[in-house]
């Protein structure tokens, strides 16, 4: 059996792949649209920042210490992908994913620094000796993700809110949320980042889309219109 996000991102980049699959909405009139050929690229060099530069394997854990954004959904795709255990709620893992690394406890293998603002290029202003800046360094990795070890498809991939754990086999089958085919779905980042990811993958395997907004940002009729958002 084969790894069912690395399908999937097979199917967002192929295909109708200039349609948008990843539509943000940030404060400052910040607007972020992801095509599925663009979100595979940047999950591939995410996938690839952490396997090459890292030294992530199949079975390790990654703690994602960011919110419900467009740049954390790549994270948790890329570590899927990779045949990771993401760890959304704060318990032990190998590498640490953190939009706060001045406020970092425990120990990791690596610890990754993932400034949100779009355009940024790098982490605006120091970081602790041996923490790893995303922005500056994703953009030197490949375009294609080649796995060295394949997913054990029985492995943990994600605990959901309710305590239950969801292999990478079922991923797309229990931990995805169920919606309409061609949803094009809208996702408050408010709700949190396990909410954000179960939507998003739910409404991707069915040949949808997502539009998620930031807290700040108001959901207005103009808004609903302009972004076709429809279904459920």
């Amino acid at each position: 059996m084969g790894n069912p996000l690395s399908e999937l991102m097979s199917t967002l980049r192929s295909g109708n792949s200039t349609a948008p699959r990843l539509t943000w909405y940030g404060p400052g009139d910040e607007r972020v649209e992801l095509s599925g050929r663009v979100l595979d690229n940047w999950v591939a060099k995410t996938s690839n920042l952490l396997q090459d530069e890292l030294d992530a394997m199949p079975g390790m854990r990654l703690r994602m210490d960011l919110p419900a954004h467009w740049k954390s959904m790549v994270w948790a795709l890329a570590a899927w992908q990779v045949g990771l255990q993401t760890v959304l709620d704060g318990g032990a893992a190998d590498y640490l994913a953190t939009a706060d690394p001045e406020a970092v406890e425990g120990k990791y293998d690596a610890v990754i620094a993932v400034a949100l603002p779009a355009l940024a290029m790098r982490w605006p202003g120091a970081l602790a000796a041996g923490y790893l800046d995303y922005a500056a360094e994703v953009r030197s990795h490949g375009d294609v993700f080649m796995p060295h070890a394949e997913p054990d498809p029985s492995g943990c991939a994600v605990v959901a809110g309710d305590g239950r754990a969801h292999s990478h086999q079922d991923l797309l089958s229990s931990f995805a949320a169920r919606h309409d085919d061609g949803v094009r779905l809208h996702i408050p980042a408010g709700n949190g980042l396990k909410g954000a990811l179960s939507n998003a993958l739910g409404a991707w395997q069915h040949g949808g889309s997502v539009v998620m907004t930031h807290p700040e940002v108001a959901l207005t009729g103009k808004l609903l219109t302009a972004e076709r958002i429809h279904g459920s």
